[in-house]
């Protein structure tokens, strides 16, 4: 009796999600030093900083309000397709 491929592909995930794997922790603590601050050389000023910050609020905003409209449309939808379906 098989169960057809789902069942190998199950086995398969299990037994690769059982490896040992890699630590970054380990990688970082490895280094001994060889890695150094990060730097910019382009300072921004606060007032540049609050621009891109009011900046991406508004486009953050738009993409919601997009979504919403678009899900309110499918849900819209979906009520009226489930409501005028013959059984």
């Amino acid at each position: 009796m098989s169960f057809g491929g789902a069942v190998g592909a199950m086995i398969t995930s299990l037994k690769n999600n059982k490896r040992e794997r890699p630590s970054a922790f380990k990688n970082l603590k490895n280094c001994n030093g060889t890695h150094r601050k990060l730097e910019f050389d382009k300072k921004a000023s606060k007032q540049q900083l609050q621009q891109i910050k009011e900046k991406l609020q508004k486009e953050n905003k738009k993409i919601a309000f997009r979504n919403g409209i678009l899900f309110s449309l499918f849900i819209i939808l979906l009520i009226y397709f489930v409501g005028f379906y013959k059984f």
